[in-house]
């Protein structure tokens, strides 16, 4: 099991991940709020894992965020729940947010992410209600840089959009609606994650 990795960030394409780690290149997918806190293509950023084995390949998930990766494991206990949805709650929500939601049964909150309806809310609440202690405690970040100090330049580059709404298609959301959402949130001067991560907000207000 691959639980840590350490390395350059060689690209970055919501939620694809490249990093280099002593010359082997491992891709990975992350959610939203991971992305939000890493440093820019280039610089060195740590990340806790997990590693899905399918029958088809084997899929390698980084988080910022021990609590994060947690939680990831959790919902893939579900019934109904696989990694892409897991990555839709934690790029809509962030582990504490979600504990709530559970805890209050606020399903029209957890409806509101792709992919989830009524139903699979409701086992949501049902079967994680008591698994959850912890999962939203304040535990370390173990990324090496936030997004705050990751020094952006002011201006959108070519293709933030673009990238930003084939992000959004990616977590779950229908190209009509991620277009939708994309143009709503941009402004001509956000990067892509600024743009996901306020079209996200939109949806899902805190």
């Amino acid at each position: 099991m691959i639980g840590r990795l350490k390395g350059q960030i060689l690209g970055k394409q919501p939620p694809h991940l490249l990093l280099d780690v002593n010359g082997v290149g491992y891709e990975l997918e992350a959610p939203m709020s991971t992305f939000y806190e890493l440093p820019p293509v280039g610089d060195t950023v740590t990340l806790v894992t997990h590693l899905v084995v399918r029958e088809d390949a084997h899929c390698l998930y980084g988080f910022a965020r021990v609590r994060d990766r947690d939680l990831f494991r959790a919902l893939l206990k579900v019934s109904g729940i696989g990694a892409r949805i897991g990555l839709a709650i934690l790029s809509g929500m962030d582990a504490a947010r979600f504990v709530a939601c559970v805890e209050q049964e606020d399903i029209t909150a957890l409806t509101r992410v792709p992919g989830i309806g009524t139903k699979t809310a409701q086992r949501l609440v049902v079967e994680l209600r008591d698994r959850l202690d912890g999962v939203g405690a304040g535990l370390a970040t173990v990324a090496a840089a936030s997004a705050a100090s990751a020094g952006a330049v002011p201006g959108s580059p070519p293709g933030a959009l673009a990238d930003a709404v084939s992000a959004l298609i990616a977590l779950g959301y229908k190209p009509a609606d991620a277009n939708r959402m994309g143009r709503a949130a941009d402004d001509g001067t956000k990067t892509s994650e600024e743009i996901i991560r306020a079209a996200l907000r939109a949806v899902n207000p805190t």
